[in-house]
């Protein structure tokens, strides 16, 4: 059984998820306990946090009392990630770096031993999707990120940015996507600032920009315009009491600070000093305008994942129904051999040459026994897998 718990933007806020990101995690701590959980991978961006299980348990029980913690299993677990690498579940449909991403999640559990072959399989297989969606349709053209959201939003707020000092904390993915979208605005200044320092000036070189180690925040603060922030940091790193000892008195009246991190960076204490604060919330606006241009995308999106899905249940109907048919060949020749051995042993005056045919004989006719039944059950098996495997594996208990 597969198994997806979650929870994501499409149920909850920002606060919201930080705070129920600890539900889930004592969830799958508890699922961990109670199943045989033999393989599982861990996603978490900014915008959600899941768990995709690999379980020989049966049972589609699960319960949990928090309302925004989602739960799905098998087909619909499976359709959720497909929809999820094709930019679907993404706040900003179509964005690319989700399916980066899972990429990342994936490898992460194939190093820490914990993606078995079957949820290598699905996600293998997801990944696939996902390029193939990006390939086949326009979903991702023209595609804004998180990041170029952001940009998007101190707009709306600022004007135009030309002219303006912006300081981007954290030079990871999520960093330099916003560097890029900041890149074609024509800033007067621009400073990156990250705790690995390299990384800082490395992103920097690429935008004419000035890198700043991360102890010297201050100085920059001082003088910007707009701070987006998107660090992996787990605990705040702005807070009202660190800009007071900035500004003091003198707040800067124009000043607009963005958290696009998830734990956020920026506490809300800020907006004591008049500062306005914005998250990853407050780009839902945009991300509706975005959905509503792509809506003849994702309807062509939808068709390919639904196509690719009935190909993957194909392939695991037939390895399932090829595993069950092993056993059921080997049952067969069990039941040859002893029962030809009965036979031999109730003639009289039996050689070798008749052995050999008897044997022979007997073989043939499990061989084209066995041939009808492995045809029809493959057959069968596209159109309804489940009473077939059930057929079978009643024939293997008599």
């Amino acid at each position: 059984m597969i198994i997806n718990i979650r929870v994501d933007h499409t149920l909850a806020d920002i606060e919201t998820m930080e705070k129920v990101s600890k539900d889930l995690k004592e969830l799958f701590s508890n699922l961990k306990e109670n199943f045989n959980i033999s393989e599982y991978i861990e996603i978490n961006t900014c915008n959600r946090y899941e768990y995709f299980l690999y379980t020989n348990v049966d049972d589609d029980s699960l319960d949990c009392d928090n309302e925004y913690v989602i739960i799905e299993y098998d087909d619909s677990a499976i359709l959720h990630l497909f929809r999820m690498t094709s930019g679907l579940e993404s706040m900003i449909i179509g964005e690319d770096q989700i399916l980066g991403q899972i990429k990342d999640s994936k490898k992460k559990s194939e190093k820490e031993g914990h993606c078995g072959k079957t949820l290598d399989t699905i996600f293998t297989k997801a990944i696939h999707v996902g390029q193939v969606v990006r390939n086949k349709t326009k979903i991702n053209q023209g595609s804004i990120s998180i990041g170029s959201a952001a940009v998007d939003l101190a707009e709306e707020h600022l004007g135009d940015l030309q002219d303006k000092h912006v300081l981007v904390i954290g030079a990871g993915k999520m960093g330099t996507l916003v560097a890029k979208a900041l890149a074609e605005k024509n800033l007067k200044a621009i400073f990156v600032a990250n705790r690995t320092y390299y990384k800082a000036v490395k992103l920097a070189e690429e935008l004419d920009g000035e890198a700043i180690l991360f102890d010297n925040l201050e100085e920059k603060l001082l003088n910007a315009d707009l701070v987006i922030s998107s660090t992996g940091s787990p605990h705040p790193i702005v807070n009202k009491e660190r800009l007071m000892k900035v500004f003091g008195d003198e707040v800067p009246e124009k000043m607009i600070f963005i958290d696009i991190a998830n734990p956020r960076d920026i506490e809300d204490d800020v907006k004591e000093l008049g500062i306005d604060l914005f998250n990853i919330d407050d780009l839902r606006g945009i991300a509706e305008k975005n959905k509503k241009l792509r809506e003849k995308e994702v309807i062509a999106a939808e068709k390919i994942i639904e196509n690719e899905f009935n190909l993957l249940k194909e392939s695991f109907n037939l390895i399932e129904i090829n595993s069950i048919l092993g056993s059921l060949r080997e049952s067969m020749e069990e039941i040859r051999q002893r029962e030809s051995q009965k036979g031999i042993v109730k003639l009289n005056a039996v050689d070798a040459r008749d052995i050999k045919v008897i044997d022979k004989m007997t073989k043939s006719i499990v061989n084209k026994i066995f041939y009808d039944i492995s045809e029809k059950v493959k057959i069968s098996a596209k159109n309804n897998e489940e009473d077939v495997i059930k057929m079978c594996e009643a024939i293997l208990k008599r």
